[in-house]
């Protein structure tokens, strides 16, 4: 098997459709072709492993470095994971905030589940950017050492490569990529994880977000548990043709306050019921024993977020009026139409507006903090209107940027690196989580991270508060504090958005399921209320 990057050539690299992969065929591998060879624990390497199943001398696993000493709470967290498993349990939801140490506790309870069910092989499912998450899960699993154990990572858009083989253990990272039940990803996933079979017949599922859901709702993938703590066959929590409808059958069933419009299922706006709901949904997993979840905060503090007002000169302010006037109006001819897609347009496009006129501002601030001393980390949602001008107005200041957005443009791990070894100083990018900008850090050749502190701008604030702390954990963590700020235009309605935003980021990080309000009276600020809430979002979280 060769891992040879889309569009590129490469002699004896022969394309073989039946495994839709580069092959090379022969007792020994060319040394031009060496630096293809997939790297141990991934996808490629378990396709080769299939493909030789009598080959005398496969390929060797490196054993343990020796360079990674897990710390005392990721061990409880193991501990915790096995004791669930042990207790016949199907589903362990770690919950850490950003930051504490999930990846090394979901390695280390992963194995001890192993251990306990004799089990040979774990699926580790990472989220994107690929280039950075599945080196970092295959590099903690070699540090860690494999146990003896056949562990494969892969990410989200992969699973379809590995929904014909039997999985013991499976590791869901950033397992909130699993809320809508309508996607095939949700599809594949209920497939390679059991989701419908018995208690006893699946695989263990160590599900870790720091973020589960902004509403119980969006827990479709803790079904699982929630119908083994409630002590309830599989049947009454999902169906195969209507999972998302099941689920919502199921928490109502129970006690939960759920609501039936145009739109399908929604979670009630009463406050009181609210609160009742995320202490029942919560307690299911948090009152069995042993616990099936485990939510820690941050030891080194919460992350400090405020806004910061960009004061706008009178060319920008008459732009910056002429679009909402724009936007308003394409808005309420949307709303009259009851034209979804014509709405969602109009904020997107109003968005991007919005932003470009503030690059300057941004910029200029960017480059104050570096002055300081301080590296940048700047999360952008949009690239033609934010990032790019963003980066070409800093570069052209003689500032270096480390660039991680635009599929394929760039070296996701190369540029990352560039920051974190300081030769880069600011960081613009789109991705929301699964990489680590924070200071210190211990990279994969031994070296240390650059030790200048970290500051983070949301060029744009975000409407999902998942996303939002999301964001905020790449650069606050592992006992780092970095302060955020959210970039907004004094005296607009940015300003009203970006203070909803700075009180309810905070609140996503509830593991069973955040109080919504906060995405309620963005859509009314912006007269988008009628919209439903998934299309308020730029990636429809």
């Amino acid at each position: 098997m060769l891992d040879v990057p889309y569009g590129t050539q490469v002699e004896d690299a022969s394309w073989h459709p039946a495994v839709k992969t580069h092959l090379y065929v022969g007792r020994v591998l060319p040394a031009h072709l060496a630096p293809y060879t997939p790297g141990p624990h991934t996808l490629g390497r378990f396709l080769e492993n299939q493909l030789n199943p009598d080959s005398p001398t496969p390929n060797p696993t490196p054993a343990p470095e020796d360079t990674l000493e897990p710390r005392r709470l990721q061990f409880e967290a193991a501990d915790a994971i096995a004791a669930r498993a042990e207790a016949g349990g199907r589903l362990f939801l770690l919950a850490d905030e950003p930051g504490v140490g999930k990846t090394i506790s979901a390695v280390l309870g992963a194995s001890a589940v192993a251990d306990l069910r004799g089990a040979r092989r774990v699926l580790v499912v990472a989220d994107r950017p690929a280039a950075i998450t599945i080196g970092h899960w295959c590099r903690t699993i070699t540090a860690l050492g494999d146990d003896g154990l056949e562990w494969v990572v892969i990410t989200w858009d992969r699973l379809e490569k590995v929904k014909d083989h039997t999985w013991d253990v499976i590791i869901a990272d950033e397992a909130h990529a699993l809320r809508r039940t309508t996607t095939k990803r949700w599809k594949l996933w209920a497939r390679i994880s059991g989701h419908g079979k018995a208690h006893d017949k699946a695989p263990f599922v160590i599900a870790t977000t720091a973020t589960p859901g902004h509403t119980p709702l969006e827990l479709p993938y803790l079904a699982p548990a929630y119908a083994q703590v409630l002590e309830e066959p599989m049947k009454e929590w999902t169906n195969a043709t209507q999972p998302g409808a099941a689920f919502a059958a199921a928490l109502e069933r129970h006690g939960v306050a759920v609501e039936h419009g145009r739109y399908g299922a929604t979670w009630t706006t009463d406050a009181a019921r609210r609160a009742a709901d995320l202490k029942l949904v919560r307690g299911w997993l948090d009152d069995v024993r042993p616990a099936a979840m485990l939510h820690r905060a941050a030891p080194w503090g919460p992350v400090p977020i405020s806004g910061m007002p960009v004061t706008l000169t009178p060319a920008e302010r008459t732009a910056y009026e002429a679009e909402w006037g724009a936007f308003c109006r394409e808005m309420d001819v949307a709303r009259r139409g009851r034209n979804v897609a014509k709405g969602r347009a109009a904020l997107l496009r109003f968005r991007q507006k919005a932003g470009l006129i503030r690059v300057d501002a941004t910029v200029a601030w960017i480059a104050q903090q570096v002055e300081a001393e301080r590296q940048v980390a700047c999360s952008v949602e949009f690239v033609a209107t934010a990032a790019d001008p963003i980066v070409d107005r800093l570069r052209d200041s003689g500032i270096e940027v480390a660039t991680i957005y635009g599929r394929d443009r760039f070296d996701a791990e190369a540029e990352r690196l560039r920051f974190q070894t300081g030769a880069a100083k600011v960081c613009v990018f789109t991705t929301v989580a699964s990489i680590s900008l924070h200071a210190g850090e211990t990279l994969a050749d031994g070296r240390q991270a650059s030790t200048e502190p970290r500051v983070g701008v949301f060029h744009q604030a975000r409407f999902s508060g998942i996303a939002g702390r999301q964001v905020t954990g790449r650069t606050h963590r592992d006992h780092q504090v970095s302060p955020w700020h959210i970039a907004y235009a004094e005296g607009t309605v940015e300003e009203q958005v970006a203070k909803v935003m700075v009180e309810r980021i905070a609140a996503a990080s509830d593991t069973v399921g955040s109080d919504t309000a906060g995405l309620a009276d963005v859509a009314g600020l912006l007269g988008a209320d009628w919209l439903p809430a998934a299309s308020l979002t730029h990636d429809g979280s």
